[in-house]
This record gives structure tokens, sequence and C-alpha cells, in this order.
């Protein structure tokens, strides 16, 4: 690290200058890698995929894709047969080329009561954001125009025409990153009091924009999803300055030490630098691991979530130092914090924590516990039609009448099975538990091909409606058929993807517990960070299950109802985010309690200094994070909303409940058992009683003139030095020196 730094201050404005560029191209490859991102959903060998693919090939619409509703007819007014039949013909005729069944020709699709009847409509998909983006216009304009001719009421919905519905016109990513960026400037601002707040916002543009051109080469050879570009603006933006904070905070404790400036920025890079370095390889690994799942699109954000953190480190490492060269002392002005690190509250914090660390550690854990419970209950699916529905509008109120009609509300996402063989089909199916009606009319054939539609009583986004639609999949498939539509695609994505979880989880916690081992040389420490993971990520699946799937202040926090279900892709999207998010948080603390043990201090003080001089960054840098995910939150697709509540709240819990009360606690509690390392071996024990490990980091006190001696980091006084660089080479000297004699 001190050779990197050596060489970022030699060269800084040739860095510098790398940078600008980077970034300006960065700026022009942005909305050509958006222009190329995929909205597609594959499952590449997957039977329920490979039979909506089928579908579309054979008839150009159906399979994965939810049909357009429209609603004919009400309890006052309700339509007839020819009424029907001539709303169909309408929207055959408004877009060619779509699979339409009206209740003129199915009797299943008017309601039992006969007061309402459904011409079901797929149109043909035009792919991108919207498939039925033409569609859906020239459908609503048909439900108006017959209302008005017929005398009867028309309404149209569906899944599409529900979501359509509740958009609101959509969101600029450009917009909400400038909106998590005022508020991380915000932040900043508060903890640096001066124009330092710039530098880590300037680190995240450079990194955010250079990602996004590597970006756009990336969609020249695979598909990318659309959700990348929301993942890598924000959480881009947060693990940035992240970064860019721990370093600047470092920096800024040297130069109050009474360091020169470029003394201070090698200080800071071989201390937080390093823990920068280790911390990004550890997010960086547990995104990755999306890339070895059987899922395009969840490759194409696991290298996306690879290239952020790797990034991030790259210009924290380099154009941030040069900055803090060339301007850094400019940028302190006016100076409305002091340098010290020392927190007086979180020195409370430490002080309790560690006077009563059995307590604090069972109360921690109990909280915890109570957050994780929700998760027991928890159901993999799309949104409900009642969560949708939420917002209200035409579609709203029309799906809503299709379910109090009795025709059951899994007709919005219809089970499709393709048969030679319809009528065994459509015998066998009936009689399955759970199911509405079936239809498979005759013009729903191409040659030999005919299509069964079937739908159940309960929403399939339920457990009763997809436990329902397993059982029709399970007949159908016996008979011979193949079953597609959006319920089975979404049974093969969570076989898929978490029946091979098991061995990339474990992957990632070998790996992880390899890189942290090696950056804390213990073997307890990342046992326990790799635990209280696991602890964290409980609770914040339990508290997003309870907000979105149970609907607990989802109202309240985003004016709509709860989805009853969180949707297939989150928990591993969030377990891969999440999991390398936190573990930042815990290599910033245990990487300086380690760092003033090492200096000489007994475990206690080491946690409550560690606890002392990182809970106000820690804290800081949550919070800027979790600004960036409640711009995410205002997304209006619902499962990004679920993406960032997971996130922003787990956020919160794991840099609050875990990092600063739990882990300390059982730092303090575990003792001297906390350094054990086999492969290290005992040096001459310090003063305070515990042997420091050879490989020991800078602390700012061991930076000192020739003439002092090393002293533990506790004992001593804050220094000012005649020659910070001379005592820099002097500690760096003995450093040497002593791996030397024990060599």
């Amino acid at each position: 690290m001190d050779t990197l730094a050596r060489i970022v201050v030699e060269r800084r404005r040739w860095v510098i200058a790398a940078w600008v560029l980077l970034a300006a191209l960065g700026g022009f490859g942005a909305s050509q890698a958006v222009s190329a991102l995929s909205y597609e959903f594959s499952l590449p060998g997957q039977s329920g995929y490979e039979t909506n693919v089928d579908i579309v090939k054979q008839f150009g619409s159906g399979g994965s894709v939810a049909p357009v509703l429209l609603v004919v007819g009400d309890r006052d007014r309700p339509a007839t047969d020819d009424e029907g039949q001539r709303v169909a013909d309408a929207a055959s005729a408004a877009v060619p080329g779509a699979r339409i069944a009206g209740f003129a020709d199915e009797p299943a699709l008017r309601s039992a009561r006969g007061s309402a009847g459904v011409v079901m409509v797929y149109p043909r998909q035009t792919g991108g954001a919207e498939p039925y983006g033409a569609a859906l216009p020239a459908l609503e304009k048909v439900a108006a125009e017959t209302s008005g001719r017929l005398g009867v009421p028309v309404a149209v919905t569906g899944v599409d025409a529900l979501v359509a519905g509740g958009a609101g016109g959509g969101v600029d990513i450009l917009a909400e990153t400038i909106f998590g960026g005022v508020g991380a400037l915000v932040v900043l601002a508060l903890v640096f009091g001066s124009f330092l707040a710039l530098m880590p916002i300037a680190v995240a543009a450079a990194s955010i924009l250079t990602t996004f051109l590597i970006l756009w080469g990336l969609t020249a050879i695979t598909d990318v999803s659309f959700i990348v570009q929301y993942l890598l603006a924000l959480i881009g933006l947060g693990v940035a300055i992240d970064y860019a904070l721990l370093i600047v905070t470092r920096w800024r404790e040297a130069r109050g030490d009474g360091l020169d400036d470029v003394a201070a920025v090698r200080h800071a890079i071989i201390t937080a630098g390093r823990s920068v370095l280790f911390s990004g390889l550890t997010v960086a690994v547990s995104l990755a691991a999306l890339i070895a799942l059987p899922v395009p699109f969840l490759r194409s954000i696991g290298f996306t979530g690879l290239l952020i953190p790797l990034i991030s480190v790259a210009a924290s490492l380099t154009l941030l130092p040069a900055l803090l060269v060339v301007a850094g002392r400019r940028l302190e002005w006016p100076h409305r914090r002091t340098t010290d690190p020392d927190s007086r509250l979180w020195h409370r914090v430490g002080t309790t924590v560690v006077k009563r660390r059995w307590l604090s550690a069972v109360l921690a854990a109990a909280v915890l516990v109570v957050l994780a419970l929700p998760l027991t209950g928890l159901n993999l699916s799309d949104p409900t039609n009642d969560s949708l529905a939420s917002r209200g509008g035409p579609a709203a109120a029309a799906i809503t009448a299709v379910r109090d009609s009795g025709l059951g509300a899994g007709i919005t996402k219809p089970v499709e099975v393709l048969t030679t063989s319809p009528d065994r089909v459509v015998d066998e199916v009936r009689s399955v538990p759970g199911v509405a009606a079936v239809i498979s009319p005759p013009q729903w054939a191409r040659g030999d091909l005919r299509i069964v539609d079937v739908w159940t009583r309960d929403d399939v986004s339920t457990t009763e409606g997809a436990g329902a639609a397993a059982r029709i999949r399970t007949v159908a498939e016996r008979a011979g058929a193949s079953v597609g539509g959006a319920a089975a695609q979404n049974a093969d994505f969570i076989s898929a993807v978490y029946g091979n979880a098991w061995w990339i989880i474990g992957l990632i916690v070998l790996v992880t517990f390899a890189l942290l081992a090696r950056a804390l040389r213990s073997v307890i420490l990342p046992l326990k960070a790799l635990v209280l993971n696991v602890v964290s990520l409980a609770a914040a699946y339990g508290i997003t299950v309870f907000i979105w799937q149970d609907g607990f202040g989802t109202e309240l926090l985003f004016d709509q109802q709860s989805s009853g279900a969180i949707t297939v892709w989150i928990p591993i999207a969030v377990f891969a985010f999440l999991f390398g998010l936190s573990m930042d948080y815990e290599v910033f603390l245990l990487s300086r309690i380690r760092e003033e043990h090492d200096a000489g201090a007994d475990t206690d003080s080491a946690t409550i200094t560690g606890v002392t001089r990182t809970g106000r960054l820690v804290t800081s840098a949550a919070l800027i994070l979790f600004l960036a995910f409640i711009s995410l939150s205002r997304v209006p697709a619902t499962d990004v909303k679920i993406l960032a509540t997971a996130l922003a709240l787990g956020i919160i819990i794991d840099a609050t409940i875990v990092r600063g009360v739990l882990a300390p606690a059982l730092v303090a509690g575990l003792g001297r058992a906390n350094w054990w390392a086999p492969w290290v071996r005992s040096p001459q024990r310090s003063p305070a009683g515990d042997p420091p490990s050879p490989d020991v980091s800078p602390s700012k006190d061991s930076i000192q003139s020739p003439a002092a001696a090393p002293t533990p980091a506790l004992a001593t006084g804050r220094h000012r030095h005649a020659d910070a660089s001379d005592s820099f080479e002097d500690w760096r000297r003995r450093i040497a020196d002593r791996e030397h004699g024990e060599s």
C-alpha cells in the first residue's frame, strides 16, 4: 500500500487527468449503456420458461406475459353475448394478431351471476419495458368506443393495465442519483464541516461514470438487465462515498496529529486504504456469486455488482489521494469540525457495551430475533392483484369487479398449457382442487398444438393460488402436456436459484473467511463476522416481509397496499448486496480494534477505542447508503421498492444494532480468544499483556519523531511533528527492522 501511495502522490496530476478522461467517456457511455439494457427474464433449460418461449414462438403472445382483460357489463347493466362478441371483434381489429377468447363463445368467462363477462386478449408482444406498450392504448380506445356505442360499461384491466395505471410516468435515474447525492452531501457537510465534503462526491461521480463506461462494453457481449442502472447509480454512490469517507477521515486525523499533506495521505492509504481494499474485495466476492447462478438477468446484476466496489476501491485509492494532495488543505475551509476522530456519544456507547458485554449481546440478539420472526412466513411470488390495484383507477375498479363476480382471482395470470391432447387435459385439470375455470378455444391452435388456459380461484401470487397452480402443472404434465405461464416460470426460478444457493453461499463464506482472516490476522474475528452477517440478513428479511408481505406500514410508507408476497429474485439479490455492504462496517470496526490492540491496548480498551473512532464514521456511511436506497424506493416498480426497503433497513439495522452493540460486545466478551491465529508466530508480549501481531499496521500515534519510543495507543496524547515526512520514513524503517529481526 505504501508503494501505491508513493506512486499516486508522485504522479498525482496524471492520475487526476486519467480519471477525468474516464469520467468524461463514461458520461457519454452512460446513455448508450442504458439504451442497450435488456428487459428479459430468461431461465434457459427450465421447462416452464421453455414452454413460454414455445408459446410465444408459435402464437406470438402469452407465455409468462399475462393477458389483458376487457370487462364488459356490471350489476346494473349486464352484458349480452352479442355485445361480448362485438367487443371481441373490435379488440381483434384494434390489435391484429392477438389471441382472443370472449364470453360469447366461452361461458367460463362469464360470471356465475351473469352480471359481467370478460374478453381475454393476448396481444403480440413488442419487447422492452412494456410488452403491451402499443396494445394497451388501443384496447383502452376500444373500451371507450364500444362502451359509448353499445351503452354497456367496458373497462380494461389485467396485470399490465394495473402496472401502467400506477406507474406515475416513471422515474429518471439521473434525477434519483442527484437526489441521493444531495442527501449524501448534507451528511458529509455535517461530518467534515468544510468543503472536504466535496471530495467523496467527486470520487463517487468518477466511479459511477467509469462503471457505466465498462457496462456499455458489457452490453455488447451479453444481455444486461435494466435493473442494474438503478443499482449501479445509487449503490455505487453509497459505496464509493463510504470508502472515500473512511480515507478522508483518516487523512484529517493524521493532519491533526501534525503530519504534512503527503505524509498524511500515505498514512491514510496504509491504514484506512487497507481496510477499503479488503472491504471492496469482500463486497465484490459476495456479488460475484450471482454470476454462478443459471439465470442470465441475475448474472448481469452480478457482473455489475462486481464492478461497483472494484471501481470504487480503485478511485478511492488513486483519485482521492491525488485530490487530497492537490486540493485537500484548501478544501478544509471553514474547518467547522475538529480533526479528532473520537466521538463522545460513541465513547459512551462503547464503554457501556464493554462494561455490560453479555447483557448487551443478549438484548441486541433478542431484538434481531424478533425482527427476523416474520421470515418464517415468507411467500416468494409476484405482487398480488390487490397490491397492484391499491393505487386506484379504472383498471383497479375493474379487477375488483372481476374478483367479486366469482370468476376467480387467478384469471389475471392463467396457467398456460401447451398440448396436442386438449380434451384430455381439460378433463383432467378441471377436477384439480382450487381450479376456477378451464378454456381451450378452437382458434387457439397451430397445427396439432393447442393452448389450454386454466386459472385458479385464488390469486397465484398467494400461497393458496400458487399451490393450486402447482397441482395443475403436475396433472397436466402427467397427461403429456407442457406447462407455462407466470406461476410455472416463478416456480422454476425458485428451483433454479434457491436449489443451487447452498453451494454458492458456502463458497462466498469460505472466500470471505479467507479474506477476513488475512486482513484481521485472526480465526475468531472472521467467524464472528460471518455469524453476525447471517443474523443481520435474517433481521433485514424479516422486517421486509413484515412491511411488504404482511402489510404493516406499507400504506403509510409507500401509499399502496402490501404486495402479499416477496418477488422471487429479491432475497438472493439482497443477500448478495447486503452481505458485502454490511461486511464493510465489520471490517471498518474490527480493523480499528485490531490496530489499537497491535499498538499495545488490551482487548477491552481496544474495543472501546475502536467503537469511539469508527462509530460516527459507520453511522454516517450507513446514513448515506440509506438515503441512496430511499432514492431507489421511488422507482415505481413494486419489486424495486421491496429491494430498496430490504437494503435500506438492513443497512440501518447492521450499522446500529449489529456493529454498534452486538459486535463490540462479543469482541469484549471473547477477550484474548479474538486474536488467535495459528499461522502467526507470537512475538514479544506488549506491556498491555496481549501479544501484538508482527504484521502491524500503523496507528496515528506510531508515526512520530525518531527520538520518540513506540507508545501504546491509549497511553499517548496528540503529538505535533516538526518533520512529518521524515517521521513517516522512520516509522517504516522501524517496522521493517522488527520484521527482519523476527524472521
